[in-house]
């Protein structure tokens, strides 16, 4: 199995801290600054078609069975490896001038804008088909664009160190998305409503286009591009659909299925119990202001050290080390959320918040700058969709039915203890995972 050399213990060679320090000077580069906005313009989207619409609809009173069955549109973020060798290898007509990143991600932020207008001009009112379709839209066009902006930021980047530093750069802003999406638009909805606040979202996914005419189009790949055959002939309609899994399988030889299965366990932790966060919160009788503050304090705080914590244990102890503390956290974390039906006061609300904001960007950081290591120039694209996809695939599918969980749990245990249950058998899912990343460690030091 091929490694990456940051998977190794730290060794005398490494740089010392002051060097280390120095790195933070490279955040003033332009495409870094670019890649933060970039992260955010990815992070917008995720949760509007996911928890927080649950939150909408369960404030309008949709049952959890159907929350649980309409976060099924994120599906789109699962399956996009279908269509990533796409954005791999054709140009958007007309925005193609802008190179084939770039073109693709300023598409996909004009459909994400008007996937979000459309969902706040329907609303509830006019009916769960009519606004899951234009949330099935927002979540499609926003998965493509990640498929265009993860090619940008691999490629985007000089060398490996500097993979890191844009990954970091880009988890951040991811993280901030989040929590716009996440508190700062439940505030704003206990004033003004959920369609005006989607409407405010629609307006930050716009301004998100000025990040994608201000970057600059990579060309690091395009050697490796323009060796390839010509994607309408025969050849080349294999090698863009085949080559990137020949390709990494051929990397990574029999740790490739292990890599693959592991990477598919690793978030359950985060999202078999998703859409019930915030139907969770709504039951517990928390206020919309009490669970923005919460997140946009002690989430915030949390989120960013985090954040800093896996990219800095990710270059000090290496990769698969890093990973399997985040899976640890994203356990625990997950499993804490069952203290608040016990003791729902917002100390305990704020204690398991930080927790868990900093478990998921802790172990986010670490499985993407992971994945990030695993692509090959050429099919950076779709083997980074691949990846993502297979992440995302399982966790997608099985909190469609985290609603019919609690439901089934409530009659036995009552409604707080279900989704107490729920959630500490969540938690319970890093277990397999974990079992994995120790084997891929035993057999990394087996070759070595």
């Amino acid at each position: 199995m091929t490694q990456p050399t940051h998977s190794t213990p730290p060794s005398a060679d490494k740089p010392s801290w002051f060097a280390r320090f120095k790195v933070l000077n490279a955040l003033r580069q332009p495409k870094v600054a670019v890649m933060l906005a970039l992260g955010f313009s990815s992070g917008l989207p995720f949760l509007l078609t996911a928890n927080t619409f649950g939150y909408w609809l369960r404030d309008d009173g949709t049952s959890l069975v159907a929350i649980g069955f309409i976060s099924w549109v994120g599906f789109a973020y699962a399956f996009k490896v279908y269509w990533s060798p796409l954005v791999d290898r054709i140009d958007v007509p007309l925005l193609g001038r802008l190179g084939r990143r770039r073109g693709w991600m300023l598409l996909c932020q004009i459909l994400v804008t008007f996937g979000l207008l459309g969902m706040a001009a329907v609303g509830t009112a006019g009916g769960l088909v009519a606004i899951g379709a234009f949330a099935l839209l927002t979540a499609f066009a926003s998965a493509t664009q990640d498929i265009a902006i993860d090619a940008w930021r691999i490629e985007a980047a000089s060398n490996e160190d500097e993979v890191g530093l844009m990954t970091s750069a880009a988890q951040l802003g991811y993280r901030i998305a989040l929590l716009i999406t996440d508190a700062l638009i439940i505030a704003a909805a206990a004033r003004v409503g959920w369609a005006m606040s989607y409407v405010g979202m629609a307006v930050l996914m716009a301004l998100c286009t000025l990040a994608t005419l201000f970057a600059t189009e990579p060309t690091r790949a395009d050697v490796v591009l323009h060796q390839k055959p010509p994607l309408w002939t025969l050849r080349g309609i294999g090698d863009a659909i085949v080559g990137p899994f020949v390709d990494f399988f051929a990397k990574h030889k029999g740790a490739g299925l292990i890599i693959l299965l592991m990477v598919a366990l690793y978030r359950l932790p985060d999202f078999v119990m998703g859409p019930m966060y915030n139907p969770y919160y709504h039951d517990l009788g928390l206020s919309k202001d009490t669970v923005a503050w919460v997140r946009g304090s002690f989430g915030l705080v949390a989120t960013f050290v985090g954040i800093a914590a896996a990219g800095l244990s990710a270059v000090r102890v290496g990769f698969l080390p890093t990973l399997v503390a985040g899976l640890v956290l994203e356990g625990v974390g997950t499993a804490a959320f069952a203290l608040l039906s016990i003791h729902p006061s917002t100390e305990m609300f704020a204690a398991v918040m930080t927790l868990d904001a900093f478990a998921q960007s802790f172990a986010g950081v670490a499985l993407v700058t992971y994945m990030s290591s695993l692509t090959s120039l050429g099919y950076t694209a779709t083997q980074y969709a691949m990846l993502s996809s297979t992440y995302a695939l399982l966790g997608k599918f099985l909190k469609g039915f985290s609603g019919i969980g609690v439901e089934t749990l409530t009659p036995t245990y009552g409604l707080l203890g279900a989704y107490a249950t729920a959630f500490v058998a969540t938690g319970l899912t890093a277990i397999p995972p974990l079992l994995l990343l120790l084997l891929l460690w035993r057999m990394q030091r087996l070759k070595v």
